[in-house]
């Protein structure tokens, strides 16, 4: 349930989740915390400023999820969805094959 402070109109389901933020340049892991359909919030590792536009891979699932940081606090990030996530298993468009290397490169199968 949703308390006045919190702005979300989606239920957050909680997770626990292995994930890698991809952006140019950077590779990092992190700990996907919750999500809803609008959005999810990560937790890094170390506090690290981020670029407006990534990309979240969940390990586990074996999918990549095109995001934009909405607010970032030391090391937790929440971020708005720009799409469903996409498949890295099989063939994948060109612009998701280095996302898809960072994916095997984490343990994903």
């Amino acid at each position: 349930m949703n308390t006045p402070s919190d702005r979300r109109f989606e239920p957050r389901q909680p997770s626990n989740a292995r994930g890698v933020v991809i952006a140019p340049g950077l590779e990092i892991a992190c700990l996907i915390v919750d999500q809803s359909s609008a959005g999810l919030k990560l937790r890094l590792d170390r506090g690290l400023a981020l670029p407006r536009d990534v990309t979240i891979i969940d390990i586990a699932l074996g999918v990549a999820t095109e995001v934009q940081v909405a607010w970032q606090k030391g090391q937790e990030i929440g971020l708005k969805r720009g799409g469903q996530g996409l498949s890295l298993r099989g063939l994948v468009p060109s612009r998701l094959t280095g996302v898809r290397d960072a994916w095997r490169r984490a343990g994903g199968r």
